[in-house]
């Protein structure tokens, strides 16, 4: 037989196909959380990136309104669709911190609902008799905002951004920046630049030996940004002969898709499309895992003192055939899970 008539064509290079199909079929999670002061425009700028109405705004109509506030943590969920690709899109807003004048633990609830996350993705992981497909409600970003008028990071911002980073992905955004000179603006963002390193604060990208030149560059160009200067808005207005979104005030209007206004689009294409599936991959290999090592690490020296005390029929003695699930959800349920 010819050596040309030979069919060495396998065929496995379809498995990106065969995936593709799939991932269209099932869809995919992504969940943001919004940290800030009230305010500061946290559910306008998350409506703006996503091109629709997801969360009401608290915000003030008319200036002689008094400022409304998110008085509970709300997580919205809504699948959105876009080219024949869907995702179930979770955002989740919290109440505004450092408005009283004791904001002593006002970050806990926050922390604690991202942590209560990664115990229930845990405990459906560990069930004997799995789902199929574990819906997961893990936090993939965080939004942080910080606010223009301040001169730079507060203490609370520091503790909390610690605390934050250690949980989840941060993304730290100077809201409302039109209210800012682009002289000040360059000067605030390069002093965040310099306090975040200063208090030894990682935010999100982080880097990796395995990046490739390419992301490497990609990564870099993004931290120079960071944090991100955007503004946000909803309503359609002309400028240019052209439809924008924009706000308008007595001196002009602002185009928040205009590079030399905002961030605003910077933001975006970090967050949608070219980083998106990294703060999935990421929340899982990374804070999820820490997540689970702990809580799995905890399980194993609970049942070993277990045994211990059935063994010298101690007063915490249990039968060696205890169900398995039972040290597993006490764990879930008093251990650092739920602290801070």
């Amino acid at each position: 037989m010819a050596s040309n008539d030979v069919q060495d064509y396998v065929g496995f290079d379809t498995i990106t196909q065969q995936m593709e199909r799939k991932f269209l079929k099932r869809g995919f999670n992504f969940n943001v959380i919004l940290v800030g002061e009230s305010g500061m425009g946290k559910s306008t700028l998350v409506n703006s990136i996503f091109a629709s109405h997801l969360i009401d705004s608290q915000g003030r109509r008319a200036a002689q309104e008094v400022i409304r506030k998110t008085t509970e943590i709300a997580p919205v969920t809504q699948t959105l669709e876009e080219n024949g690709v869907r995702v179930r899109l979770t955002i989740v807003d919290t109440p505004g911190f450092g408005d009283q004048c004791n904001n002593e633990g006002c970050w806990v609830p926050v922390i604690k609902y991202i942590k209560d996350q990664h115990a229930a993705y845990l405990e459906r992981e560990l069930k004997p008799q799995r789902d199929r497909v574990i819906v997961d409600t893990r936090i993939h970003a965080c939004l942080y905002f910080l606010n223009p008028g301040s001169r730079g990071l507060r203490p609370l911002d520091v503790e909390v951004l610690k605390r934050l980073t250690e949980v989840t992905n941060v993304i730290p955004v100077i809201a409302k920046s039109d209210s800012m000179t682009i002289e000040e603006r360059t000067a605030f963002k390069r002093r965040i630049k310099e306090e975040l390193a200063f208090h030894r604060i990682v935010v999100f990208p982080y880097a990796c030996e395995d990046d490739s030149e390419e992301d490497r560059v990609l990564n870099a160009s993004i931290r120079e940004l960071i944090p991100f200067a955007v503004v946000g808005s909803e309503e359609v207005m002309e400028l240019d002969g052209k439809l924008v979104r924009g706000r308008r005030h007595g001196w002009g209007v602002i185009n928040i898709f205009d590079e030399n206004h905002s961030d605003f689009v910077h933001l975006r294409n970090f967050m949608l499309r070219t980083h998106l599936s990294d703060l999935v991959e990421v929340t899982a290999q990374r804070h999820y895992e820490q997540f689970r090592t702990s809580q799995l690490r905890q399980i194993k020296e609970l049942r070993a003192q277990q045994a211990a005390a059935a063994a010298t029929g101690g007063p915490h003695a249990m039968p060696t055939q205890a169900p398995p699930q039972a040290p597993v959800a006490n764990v879930m349920q008093h251990q650092p899970m739920t602290q801070v």
